[in-house]
């Protein structure tokens, strides 16, 4: 452990398990205290993981640890979110990260409304409101770092002729959510320009195999469509970071890796 986030206190959605509890145990690993959020407390009826279970994988590295009981497509409870997450850390957030996400694969033909404002306010509404609940804090201290998590579904599809078959067939509102999403972090990062305040997206080159998307889509992939969990977490951590500064930019996990020559540690820190 390199204790990297030393003395920060971090918000991480959607992190009960995948990429968003990997995060929060790397980011308590280098000595963050963090504030995990998400709606399973216990058990999911279908998938492994939950808040406590993440909350006992951070213990061990003596930072304070905050679970936040929420859904983030429920207006009402995100508002509660960043407060929570202030009082149990005993202070503004340093960190943000939007990685929570509603994934719900059909055809744009016919998903349904309800699907749809299900989507976008868990992948865009939620991101944006509890940015606004910690940038003016942000600004008060001169820095802070936003990370919002994202997807290759952003980006159209080539064609024609198109593709009409496998999962990419089921991905339209799930890409549009996402592409809504990677405009928000430019937006953001213009706007907050030369307040200290770093605005990313992180997606990753290829498929990370988080339980979700295991059981969406994990069958379908070959093993070089994969790519390990540790590799997204050591980007977002140089990103919340500040090193390199590429503000308002759509940041690609093995990508960056590469042009930067980056480690990959384990989510404890160690160099595996």
């Amino acid at each position: 452990m390199a204790g990297l986030l030393q003395g920060k206190r971090a918000v991480v959605t959607g992190a009960s398990r995948g990429i968003g509890a990997a995060i929060a145990l790397r980011m308590a690993a280098e000595g963050a205290d963090v504030a995990i959020v998400a709606r399973t407390v216990d058990h999911h009826p279908t998938l492994a993981g939950s808040l406590r279970e993440t909350a006992e994988k951070l213990a061990p590295f003596g930072g304070r640890v905050v679970a936040v009981v929420a859904d983030l497509g429920d207006g009402v409870d995100r508002e509660r979110i960043i407060g929570e997450a202030v009082e149990g850390l005993g202070g503004p957030v340093d960190i943000l990260v939007n990685n929570a996400a509603a994934a719900i694969y059909q055809p744009v033909v016919d998903y349904p409304l309800k699907r749809r404002r299900l989507t976008f306010e868990v992948n865009v509404h939620a991101p944006l409101d509890l940015a606004q609940g910690v940038i003016p804090a942000m600004i008060e201290r001169g820095e802070g770092w936003i990370l919002n998590i994202s997807s290759a579904t952003a980006r159209h599809n080539p064609g024609p002729p198109f593709e009409g078959e496998g999962p990419r067939s089921t991905l339209g509102v799930y890409g549009m959510s996402k592409a809504a999403l990677n405009r928000l972090t430019n937006a953001l990062a213009m706007e907050l320009w030369g307040t200290g305040i770093r605005v990313n997206t992180l997606e990753p080159r290829a498929a990370v195999l988080s339980e979700g998307a295991g059981v969406l889509v994990g069958a379908s992939l070959r093993p070089d469509q994969i790519e390990p969990v540790e590799a997204m977490v050591e980007v977002a951590i140089a990103l919340c970071t500040g090193s390199p500064d590429v503000t308002g930019q759509i940041v690609v996990s093995l990508d960056h890796i590469e042009q930067h020559g980056l480690v990959v540690h384990e989510l404890d820190g160690s160099i595996g």
